[in-house]
């Protein structure tokens, strides 16, 4: 993956150039010699931000009433307490 920088001056003259660039890699846009955004592909993005799944969606899943699984009991034990 290449990274490439260019100024906002490079970027407005020459946006495809930009685009081009954000198929291999991020393309990172100063302001003043500072980092100011980031241009990605489509693809990147979504990876990017690609919702995680919780526990409660995984189990909500269609076919998971197909699936075995037969977790074992457990059983908790209690002990006597001394109060003295």
């Amino acid at each position: 993956m290449a990274i490439t920088t260019l100024s906002s001056r490079e970027l407005n003259q020459d946006v495809t150039r930009a685009k081009k660039a954000a198929r291999n890699g991020p393309v990172i846009i100063t302001d003043r010699g500072k980092p100011s955004h980031v241009l990605l592909s489509f693809e990147d993005y979504q990876r990017l931000t690609r919702q995680r799944r919780n526990i409660a969606d995984v189990l909500a899943m269609p076919g998971l009433a197909d699936i075995d699984f037969e977790p074992p009991r457990v059983t908790l034990g209690t002990r006597p307490v001394d109060f003295s």
